[in-house]
C-alpha cells in the first residue's frame, strides 16, 4: 500500500506590536558584515519592511506565555526598527509583521536562526547589473539609485557599465566560463562586435588576462597621455565630436581618444594656426612636421641671435627669486642635507630662474627675412619652435645685373633684400613639402600703408563683381562687346583666354567669399527682380518650344536677355593665387582685374550708386588705423583725420563711419581706375585729400573722444 505523504505546516503570521518584541540570545549572527543598520533603517523607512521577523512566544518560568515575543531571525531587521523608533519616526506600539513559531516547537532557535543566513543564495551579479538597468530605464537617475542602495554613483556607473557588455559575453560570463575581472575589462570599449572579436581571439589563448583584453581592445585608439592629445586637448577633442573610451574599474591615465584621425586632423590645424601666429616674426619660411627626420636641419645655415634683454619686472623676479634662494641657502649653510621641504623649495626657485634666464633669441630684421623656422612637438605635447635657418638658395647674393636695365644705363644692383634674394614674399608654411599658407605681414607701427587683407578684398570685390552683373545685364552694347572680346580671344588667342573677367560658359560664378549685407544690396535686388520678370515669360523644360520662343523676339529683347545672362558670368573676384598650379595664377589674377576695370568704366560703375558705403562693421574694423585715418584724410582732410588719431580703434572706427557718411568715400579697390576717377571724380574717392581749410566746416566729434585734445582749434591743426 502507497505511503501517505506528511503534509506540511507552515508557523502562522501575525502583527504585534514592536514593544512586544525583543531580542533572542539565540541569534547566531554575532559579527557585524554587509549593510550597516543605519543604512537598512534607512531603507526599511523608504520601502517598509520586506521580510517578516521570525519570532517566539517568551514563556514565563512556570511555562505560561509572557505576551513578550523573542527574535531569533531576524536581529538586525530589528535593531534597525529600533533605531527608527528611537529617532521618533516609528511608533513603539507600531504593528510588526512576524512569523510565530510555537514554543513548544522541536525546531531549535538556533537552527531558525542559522537557517535564516545559510540557506539564502546571494543574488548572482549579472542579475544585479540587469536589475540597475531596469530601474535606469524606468527613469531613475544614478544618484537616486545610489542612494537607494547605499552605494556611491560611480558604483552605479560601473554596473550600468557592466550590463551593457555584448549579450554574447554576458551569457557566457553567466555560466561562469568568463571571470568578473575579464568581464570589466570588456567595457572598456563599447563596441559590442569588437568585444565579440577579442573574445574569440583569446578564449582559446594562454593568456586571457584582462591587461591583455584591454589592450586589444584599445590597440586603434589613442591614450590621453600621447603627446598629440596633451597638445589638442581633451576638452577640445570632445568639442569637435571626438568620442573617449574610459575604463571605471581601474586607472586609465584620462582615457583614450576614439577618433584617431579626427584628432591628428585638429593637431594639423592647431600646429598650422601656431606657424602662423610665428609667421608675423617675419620668417621667409616656416616648416611644420608633428616628427622632425634626424638630419632636419643638414646643410642649413644656423642664425646666431642675441638674447632679449629681461624687462624690468623679470629683472625684478629674477632678483627677488635670487635673493630667497641665497638667504635659504646661508640659513642652511653647514648642513650635509636640506629638509625635505626645504629641498622642494629650492628647486622650484632654480626652476623658476631658469625660465626667466631662457632668453628668446633676437634676430637680425634681414636676416629674418630669408631665415625660416621649424614648429613641432616635443616628446611632451609641448609646442616646440627652432628658429634661424638659411637655406643655401635663399643666401643674400652679391651684384646682381639685369641686361634690359644696363641698356638704359641705370644699374641693376639688387640689395640683400631685394626679390632677387628671395626676400619680401611673405611667410610660405609648408607641411610634408604642401603649401598650407602664405602669410602677408602686415605693420601698423611705421604708420605704412600696406596691402589690404585678402580676405577684406574678396568681400569688396565679391560686392564689386554683383554690381558689375547689375551694371552689364542693363547693357547689351556692352555685353556683345565684352562677349565678343572673350569668343575672340578663345579663337585666336586660346593660351591667354585664361583670366578673364567673363565666364562666358555661361557658368554661375557664386562668391566665396562675401558680407552678410551682400544678399541684401541694392543691386542684389535689381539683379534678383529681373532675373524674375525674364523667368516668369520663358517656357523652360522644353528647348524646341524655347528655341521658337527665343527667335520670335525682337532683336532688343533678344540683346537685353543675352546681356542678363551674360551678367551672371562675370568674375571680378580677387582669389588667393596659388603658386604651385592649381588655381589662379598671379598673371591671370591681374588680367582678370584689369578687364574688369574696362568692363566698369564702360557701363560707368558707381559703387557710391550700387549702395556700398564704408561702414564700421564693412571696412573699418577690419583694418589697422593707418587705414582708418588716410579714408578720412582723403574725404574730410589732414586736420580732421587728426581729431582722430588719439582714440582706440573701436571709437575711431565708429567716428569715422559718421565722417564719411555721405561723402561718397571708397577704398581703392571699389574704385574705377579711369582716367575720370584718377582726376579726382566726384563720388569715387578721390586720389587726393581735401584740404585743411575745408575739413573743418561739418566736424562735430563728441566731447568724450575729444577730450585729451589740446583746446586751442589752431592747435589741432597741426601743420604737415
Amino acid at each position: 500500500m502507497a505511503k501517505t505523504a506528511q503534509k506540511v505546516t507552515l508557523s502562522p503570521s501575525r502583527d504585534i506590536p514592536f514593544d512586544k518584541l525583543v531580542l533572542s540570545q539565540s541569534n547566531v549572527r554575532r559579527i557585524k558584515a554587509g549593510i550597516s543598520v543605519e543604512e537598512l533603517a534607512e531603507d526599511i523607512a523608504r520601502r517598509g519592511l520586506l521580510q517578516s521577523l521570525s519570532v517566539r512566544p517568551v514563556l514565563a518560568d512556570d511555562g505560561s506565555e509572557t505576551g513578550k515575543f523573542e527574535i531569533p531571525a531576524g536581529g538586525r531587521r530589528f535593531q534597525a526598527l529600533s533605531l527608527l523608533v528611537k529617532q521618533k519616526r516609528l511608533a513603539k506600539t507600531t504593528p510588526i509583521p512576524c512569523i510565530v513559531r510555537d514554543a513548544n516547537s522541536t525546531i531549535l532557535a538556533e537552527d531558525d536562526s542559522l537557517a535564516e543566513n545559510m540557506q539564502r543564495a546571494a543574488l548572482h551579479p549579472l542579475d544585479q547589473f540587469r536589475a540597475f538597468v531596469a530601474l535606469r530605464e524606468k527613469g531613475q537617475g544614478d544618484e537616486e539609485i545610489a542612494a537607494a542602495f547605499f552605494v556611491t554613483p560611480q558604483v552605479v556607473k560601473q554596473r550600468l557599465k557592466l550590463a551593457a557588455v555584448a549579450p554574447a559575453l554576458l551569457e557566457i560570463y553567466a555560466e561562469d566560463e568568463m571571470t568578473l575581472e575579464q568581464l570589466m575589462a570588456f567595457t572598456v570599449n563599447p563596441d559590442h562586435e569588437r568585444q565579440v572579436q577579442v573574445w574569440d581571439a583569446i578564449k582559446s589563448s594562454w593568456n586571457k588576462e584582462p591587461y591583455q583584453i584591454r589592450r586589444m581592445l584599445t590597440e586603434t585608439s589613442v591614450r590621453a597621455s600621447d603627446r598629440r592629445a596633451a597638445f589638442v586637448g581633451v576638452e577640445a577633442y570632445e568639442d569637435a565630436g571626438g568620442t573617449m573610451l574610459h575604463d571605471l574599474f581601474q586607472g586609465d591615465d584620462g582615457g583614450w581618444l576614439e577618433d584617431t584621425a579626427l584628432l591628428d586632423r585638429l593637431v594639423s590645424e592647431k600646429l598650422q594656426a601656431e606657424a602662423e601666429a610665428i609667421a608675423t616674426e617675419g620668417w621667409k619660411w616656416i616648416e611644420v612636421s608633428l616628427d622632425l627626420p634626424y638630419g632636419y636641419s643638414h646643410g642649413l645655415r644656423r642664425l646666431n641671435g642675441d638674447p632679449a634683454p629681461m624687462t624690468d619686472d623679470e629683472g625684478a623676479a629674477h632678483a627677488k627669486l635670487l635673493a630667497e634662494y641665497r638667504a635659504i641657502e646661508e640659513e642652511y649653510e653647514g648642513q650635509d642635507e636640506f629638509p625635505e621641504e626645504i629641498d622642494a623649495r629650492l628647486g622650484a626657485l632654480e626652476v623658476a630662474m631658469e625660465k626667466l634666464e631662457a632668453r628668446p633669441l633676437i634676430f637680425d630684421v634681414e636676416e629674418i627675412a630669408r631665415a625660416g623656422a621649424f614648429v613641432t612637438l616635443d616628446r611632451y605635447g609641448e609646442l616646440a619652435v627652432y628658429r634661424g635657418f638659411v637655406r643655401p638658395e635663399d643666401e643674400a647674393r652679391a651684384d646682381v645685373h639685369s641686361s634690359e636695365q644696363a641698356a638704359d644705363g641705370q644699374g641693376a644692383e639688387l640689395s640683400a633684400t631685394s626679390s632677387a634674394d628671395g626676400v619680401g614674399h611673405g611667410t610660405v608654411i609648408t607641411s610634408a613639402g604642401q603649401a598650407l599658407a602664405t602669410i602677408v605681414l602686415e605693420n601698423e607701427g611705421d604708420g605704412a600703408l600696406k596691402p589690404l587683407p585678402e580676405r577684406l578684398v574678396m568681400e569688396l570685390t565679391a560686392h564689386r563683381t554683383l554690381a558689375l552683373r547689375e551694371a552689364v545685364g542693363r547693357s547689351p552694347d556692352v555685353a556683345l562687346t565684352l562677349m565678343l572680346l572673350k569668343l575672340v580671344n578663345d579663337t585666336f588667342r586660346t593660351s591667354s583666354s585664361a583670366g578673364s573677367c567673363l565666364e562666358a560658359s555661361v557658368r554661375h560664378v557664386y562668391m566665396s567669399a562675401q558680407a552678410s549685407d551682400l544678399k541684401d544690396s541694392v543691386v542684389a535686388k535689381l539683379v534678383d527682380d529681373r532675373h524674375a520678370e525674364w523667368e516668369a515669360d520663358l517656357p523652360l523644360g522644353d528647348d524646341a518650344v524655347l528655341w521658337d520662343y527665343l527667335a520670335s523676339l525682337d532683336q532688343a529683347s533678344r540683346l537685353s536677355l543675352l546681356a542678363h545672362c551674360l551678367s551672371f558670368g562675370i568674375n571680378a573676384l580677387h582669389e588667393k593665387v596659388n603658386p604651385y598650379g592649381a588655381g589662379i595664377s598671379s598673371s591671370g589674377l591681374t588680367k582678370r582685374m584689369t578687364q574688369s576695370d574696362l568692363v566698369a568704366q564702360a557701363v560707368e560703375l558707381d559703387m557710391v550708386e550700387a549702395g556700398w558705403k564704408p561702414t564700421a562693421e564693412t571696412y573699418l574694423n577690419r583694418v589697422p588705423k593707418v587705414r582708418i585715418l588716410e579714408a578720412v584724410r582723403e574725404a574730410k582732410g589732414e586736420g580732421t583725420a587728426q581729431l582722430l588719431d588719439h582714440l582706440k580703434k573701436g571709437e575711431m572706427a565708429t567716428e569715422a563711419e559718421r565722417l564719411l557718411k555721405g561723402t561718397g568715400w571708397l577704398p581703392e579697390v571699389l574704385r574705377r581706375h579711369d582716367p575720370a576717377v584718377l582726376d579726382g571724380a566726384e563720388g569715387q574717392g578721390a586720389s587726393e585729400p581735401v584740404s585743411d581749410t575745408d575739413q573743418t566746416e561739418d566736424v562735430d566729434l563728441p566731447a568724450f573722444l575729444t577730450a585729451d585734445l589740446p583746446g586751442d582749434d589752431g592747435s589741432m591743426m597741426a601743420a604737415e
